[in-house]
């Protein structure tokens, strides 16, 4: 008899644990409410990550003149609302097309634990009881809106309403300057928006390098971007066609839409938690053990639900990694997921990617370590593209070579980092990187500059 595999939430955790069960003769029920592909992946990352491309395609234009083009741009709103859609489409018919053709049953509706091995699904306009050997919960997250903001969709908005807005804004104030406010505040800034970001903090990212974050500012500062440092906003509210924050400081400031870009709550509630003994953080997260496990061996909590890095990277890796240990695969050799190796990036103008151990946070520590950088401005691809911002940065261990992390700031970071994100799983040396015979010219050659 086939395993019986019911999977709640089909976004790159969901629907990549389905997919590989499937593929290994689970029988596979797949519930999903939204959007086959994820609501977070397929209606924030994807289509931020349109809207910041054709941002950086404006830019380029600009930049041209340095490259002997006369060129100019203007956005056809229409135009990209129709891409963004095209591609959210696209890749949801390829997910449900790869699903049904695994034979994975998919319901359209919401799932619910009744018990231990039960899941109530309301669907078509009833509810289907569904016994089930093993249990995924991946239902994700979504935008965190506190009570002093009214979101309105017009005026005042969530990253939600934002992709792409009713309107390309005169005159944006986002409130959160972390990964997601900084992508935003790229990309209007980008798009030809007059930009505030309002910071809580002395630096935009403070989660991450004080060198990375003030190259960010730089440009920020440059393309006229206004930071409001040390300023916490506490209130926001709308006057007329006028969007007004308030900080605990009392400082205002006004334009003429707001945007929240505040981080996340999981979407753990009405899943029935309890019924099956499953237990919840403080926070609504799903917390789970290396296999992805929860406190209830045979339900599996994954994706933004499970309290990790909320990565769709990291997403899929915990569903494959679910699948295995569900169909039996994983073995005592088998290698668990490692997140503090985990690429990432903050897709501005210059990209930003880290990975592995952070500079700051090792010496903190007392921990030894070699730090070596490149400027890009030294690089003869750089120089040719005309885009000479930046720099790659490697750490290692002083004593053995092996390269434990690493920073790239610059044009095309997000793939740079692949480079080195091989390094830091493998376990390579510094030397390996210096050996490869790289392209030349590329970006990839400060990359082993750096391990020299």
């Amino acid at each position: 008899m086939a395993k019986r595999f019911v999977v709640l939430g089909g976004g790159p955790a969901g629907n990549t644990a389905a997919s590989v069960a499937a593929s290994h003769g689970a029988e596979v029920t797949l519930v999903e409410r939204e959007v086959v592909g994820g609501a977070a992946h397929l209606r924030d990352c994807v289509p931020s990550k349109a809207m910041i491309a054709t941002g950086n395609a404006l830019r380029d234009l600009d930049r041209a003149a340095a490259r002997g083009l006369r060129a100019a741009g203007s956005i056809d709103d229409a135009a990209l609302r129709a891409r963004v859609s095209d591609m959210q489409a696209r890749l949801t018919d390829d997910v449900t097309r790869l699903l049904d053709s695994q034979g994975v049953r998919l319901l359209r509706g919401a799932g619910r634990l009744t018990g231990p091995h039960r899941v109530a699904v309301t669907h078509g306009g009833g509810t289907e009881e569904i016994e089930a050997d093993a249990i995924l919960l991946a239902t994700g997250s979504r935008a965190r809106i506190p009570d002093w903001a009214p979101v309105d969709g017009e005026r005042v908005l969530s990253t939600r309403d934002a992709y792409p807005p009713p309107e390309i804004p005169e005159h944006l104030v986002v409130v959160g300057s972390g990964v997601t406010g900084v992508e935003f505040t790229h990309m209007f800034s980008a798009l030809g928006s007059r930009v505030t970001l309002v910071v809580s903090r002395q630096q935009v990212l403070p989660s991450k390098d004080a060198e990375v974050a003030a190259v960010l500012e730089d440009e920020f500062l440059r393309r006229g971007v206004e930071l409001l440092k040390g300023a916490r906003a506490h209130a926001m509210r709308r006057e007329g066609d006028r969007v007004v924050v308030v900080c605990e400081d009392g400082r205002t400031v006004e334009g003429s839409h707001g945007l929240l870009c505040i981080g996340s709550v999981p979407n753990s509630e009405d899943l029935g938690l309890a019924a099956a003994g499953v237990e919840a953080s403080p926070s609504g997260h799903v917390p789970g053990n290396r296999h992805c496990q929860t406190n209830v061996p045979h339900i599996y909590s994954a994706g933004d639900l499970s309290g990790r890095l909320p990565l769709s990277s990291v997403a899929t890796a915990q569903g494959r990694s679910v699948a295995e240990h569900v169909m039996g695969l994983t073995t005592v050799e088998h290698r668990h997921l490692e997140y503090d190796k985990a690429a990432q990036a903050v897709f501005t103008d210059p990209e930003i990617a880290e990975v592995g151990v952070a500079e700051a946070e090792a010496f903190a520590a007392g921990a030894k370590l070699r730090v070596t950088k490149v400027p890009f401005s030294a690089n003869a691809r750089a120089l040719i593209n005309g885009d000479p911002r930046g720099f790659a940065k490697l750490l290692s261990d002083p004593a053995t070579g092996v390269v434990l992390g690493g920073v790239v700031v610059g044009r095309n970071a997000s793939e740079l980092i692949s480079v080195v994100a091989v390094a830091v799983s493998n376990r390579l040396r510094a030397a390996d990187l210096v050996d490869a015979l790289l392209v030349h010219p590329a970006l990839t050659e400060s990359v082993a500059e750096a391990a020299t």
